[in-house]
């Protein structure tokens, strides 16, 4: 897991919120002394970056947060606004250059956290090879409570824009729309983990499917690189959503609708928020949408390209388990096709070295079988 290559800090004394605070969202400002290469990933090393700090200063918290059942309790984006660019098998981060990463902190425990941590930030963010350093940090997503969201006053209609790819997991495959029910589920699972003021979500959600309504809606969909997986679909762009007139039969819904709109910002929407997917902010604006880097455009085809050869070499055997193996080897050979090594592959995906180095073997003979 990295770690800092220099132990300086540096004091961010504005960084203050009251004792209480649930929820806050912080902005860095990340700038680099000299040009930089990432592989197109790069997302995974900011999370585990951020880990790091969590358990140089909470161990037991930093262990809750690795826990693959646990709600994550975080969000984390990834480098934005400042241009990556494709160079080969790589992206590269410019120097004098300023590159937005957002850190969002959902639950009263984590925000203890942060306190501490803001008070003595690292000056530099360490991502493989690239040292960024950290040139300014504010609060984006002020700090509140879960029942501060619920008592606020709000527009009529809930306009989301989402500038990373965003998507929803629904029967083993990915989801890439905004429909209203998903996106209501996925703000209420944070909801209903953190707030202390949990609803049946199974009432609530048949209440959105009847009473919330699509005003508008402009989205494009795209494949990412994100968390273990391989490839995720997505889309960007913005929606409005405003009720029915029936919704106001059940005022505490209607409540809680507004709540979890202004909650969006804060937990970000659908699966793997702690990979860069799903930042979410509120109103319309086109500008904010991420462009993804073409090279990763390039390797999440390249893995279906190749997942399809596989797959049909190995339907004599059918079943799940050949599917996934021949998505395996796809991922493994694109990524050592893009130039990364077996151990980062293997440190990545969590498997055995010999068992990446043998898969990359039988990857490309079966590869070169299949072109033969």
């Amino acid at each position: 897991m990295p770690g800092l290559r220099k132990k300086q800090t540096a004091s961010h004394s504005h960084l203050k919120w009251a004792p209480d605070t649930e929820l806050v969202g912080l902005e860095f400002e990340l700038v680099l002394e000299k040009d930089a290469y990432l592989y197109p990933e790069y997302s995974k090393g900011l999370h585990a970056w951020f880990l790091h700090q969590v358990q140089q200063i909470d161990p037991q918290l930093s262990a809750y947060l690795h826990d693959e059942e646990s709600e994550k309790a975080f969000t984390v984006s990834g480098l934005l606004d400042g241009e990556i660019v494709s160079s080969g098998r790589q992206v590269k981060l410019l120097s004098n250059t300023i590159y937005r990463w957002y850190v969002t902190g959902l639950s009263s425990r984590v925000i203890k956290w942060m306190d501490r941590w803001v008070k003595k930030l690292p000056v530099i963010v360490n991502l493989h090879d690239a040292a960024l350093h950290v040139r300014a940090c504010n609060i984006v997503h002020p700090p509140t409570t879960y029942e501060e969201l619920l008592n606020s006053n709000h527009d009529r209609s809930i306009i989301l824009q989402f500038i990373t790819p965003t998507s929803f997991r629904r029967k083993g495959h990915h989801l890439p729309l905004p429909v209203p029910t998903n996106l209501f589920h996925s703000y209420l699972r944070r909801w209903n983990n953190f707030s202390g003021m949990a609803v049946d979500h199974n009432d609530f959600l048949a209440w959105i499917d009847d009473c919330v309504f699509i005003n508008r809606c402009q989205i494009t969909t795209t494949k990412v690189l994100a968390g273990k997986r391989g490839a995720v679909t997505g889309f960007t762009g913005a929606i409005e959503l405003s009720l029915t007139q029936q919704a106001a039969k059940n005022p505490e819904y209607e409540q809680l609708f507004y709540a979890l709109g202004k909650l969006a910002p804060y937990c970000g929407t659908g699966h793997k928020t702690t990979f860069g997917l799903g930042q979410t902010r509120l109103g319309w604006s086109s500008e904010l949408v991420q462009d993804v880097p073409s090279v990763e455009t390039v390797l999440t085809q390249r893995i279906e390209e190749l997942a399809e050869i596989f797959k049909a070499q190995r339907k004599r055997t059918g079943g799940t388990r050949a599917s996934e193996i021949a998505s395996k080897w796809a991922t493994i050979l694109a990524r050592r096709e893009m130039g990364e090594s077996v151990q980062e592959i293997a440190d990545d995906l969590q498997m055995p070295y010999e068992t990446v180095k043998t898969y990359v073997k039988l990857a490309r003979r079966a590869l070169k079988d299949g072109n033969g």
